[in-house]
């Protein structure tokens, strides 16, 4: 079994977009506008249809079996609006990915978005975390670091602002991917320096903290390879050498995707982190779509990473499948 722990709808059809461009509208015209759920009329067919011609055939191009699917990680935009305006979009968002993996129930697995917003308490995203775990049947779920959208103006992730969330994820037993979203401060390149800025920082926050402590059962999976992380990974070691941090500690609550597009990318990955903190992920259509010309292969094929990666067929597996059902129990369902 080859899973995918990091894929997200991409390829949504038409009308969601327009639902939330005239959201958008509306909160610009009014910020305390909150407006009424109502429907995003979309059909089956047009659900299948915006699949078929990426997601599922990228699977079955590649020789993947199973995505971890979620909504489009800069959509989120947690930034937009109030309160309300999060928590409306995110209910439709994740009832859409649990319309996706109905339709391909072998295909796919869903995790949800949360609808943080600056400013306000976690427990709208507690809340939207049991619907979605106990309701919908998800396995896990995206955290934003920055709400703000770029400007990192709230709560450290170690601050008891974010305790409950940590709580409940416990409880329910399932992970958090940490995913920012597009970022609306012109210093910060969304897919690039956000994204990966956003990854190292989460980890140095824990490193520097050490409040996963308090959370036995809490994990986190870091995408993009954990940016900055494994290439300086003798910096945070000799740091938490120098400071007395936990970090062999650390480590046994995080786990790194393979969202790297080139070769000596996973060859670093895979030398320097513990394989067994390894999870194999494309993006799956992500940030990177197009074919590197010195290979001729999509840069996002990463399984052609890690089928070239000099370890053995045990860790190889265990990249592709073990380490991810162990990170993600509620796959067994």
């Amino acid at each position: 079994m080859i899973i995918d722990c990091h894929g997200h709808y991409t390829t949504t059809p038409p009308p969601v977009g327009e639902w939330r461009d005239a959201q958008k509208a509306a909160v610009e015209a009014d910020p305390l506008h909150v407006g009424e759920k109502g429907v995003i009329d979309v059909s089956d067919d047009a659900i299948r249809e915006s699949l078929e011609g990426a997601q599922l055939k990228f699977q079955r191009e590649r020789g993947t079996d199973l995505t971890i699917f979620s909504p489009r990680a800069s959509w989120m935009g947690h930034h937009v609006g109030n309160e309300h305006t999060s928590r409306l979009w995110t209910e439709h968002q994740n009832e859409l990915i649990r319309r996706c993996c109905d339709l391909y129930p072998e295909n796919f697995a869903p995790v949800c978005q949360l609808p943080q917003s600056p400013g306000v308490a976690i427990d709208s995203s507690v809340n939207e975390l049991h619907r979605c775990v106990e309701e919908m049947g998800f396995i896990g779920c995206n955290v934003n670091p920055d709400p703000s959208g770029g400007h990192w103006n709230g709560p450290p992730l170690w601050d008891r602002y974010w305790w409950p969330l940590w709580e409940a994820m416990q409880e329910l037993d399932v992970p958090g991917m940490i995913h920012v979203s597009t970022s609306c401060n012109d210093n910060f390149w969304t897919t690039g320096s956000h994204y990966l800025g956003a990854d190292t920082t989460a980890f140095v926050q824990a490193l520097t903290s050490g409040f996963m402590r308090d959370f036995p059962g809490l994990r986190w999976v870091i995408p993009h390879g954990g940016g900055a992380v494994p290439y300086h990974w003798g910096r945070f070691r000799g740091m938490a050498q120098d400071q007395g941090w936990d970090f062999d500690g650390l480590i046994d609550h995080i786990w790194f995707d393979t969202c790297v597009y080139h070769q000596p990318g996973i060859d670093l990955l895979v030398d320097v982190v513990p394989r067994s903190n390894v999870l194999f992920a494309s993006e799956m259509v992500g940030a990177v779509r197009g074919i590197d010309p010195d290979t001729g292969n999509y840069y996002d094929d990463t399984k052609i990473y890690v089928d070239s990666a000099a370890i053995d067929d045990a860790d190889r597996s265990a990249i592709y499948d073990a380490n991810i059902r162990r990170v993600y129990p509620r796959l067994r369902a």
